[in-house]
């Protein structure tokens, strides 16, 4: 275990931000999905920047890489200009 005083501010900082990272992932892969599983081009449109703020946050924060938002992002756009 950590000794000096701001090892322990780090270990404390380190875990805070690591649940607030961890909930923050996991809300936009679950809102990814919702965006992938809808078939209406009009909820869709709407989700779609709403989805893409969130992966663009991740990547500013380095939860995940900035080319995979990117990846995502265009795939996203891809599926929803598909649907009719």
């Amino acid at each position: 275990m950590a000794n000096h005083k701001s090892a322990l501010k780090r270990v404390r900082q380190s875990e805070t931000r690591n649940e607030r990272n961890r909930y923050q992932h996991k809300t936009t892969r679950n809102a990814v999905r919702d965006l992938r599983s809808t078939t209406d081009k009009k909820a869709a449109t709407a989700l779609l920047p709403e989805v893409s703020a969130m992966l663009d946050k991740l990547a500013k924060r380095s939860v995940i890489h900035k080319n995979k938002a990117a990846n995502l992002k265009s795939s996203l756009a891809t599926h929803v200009n598909k649907l009719k």
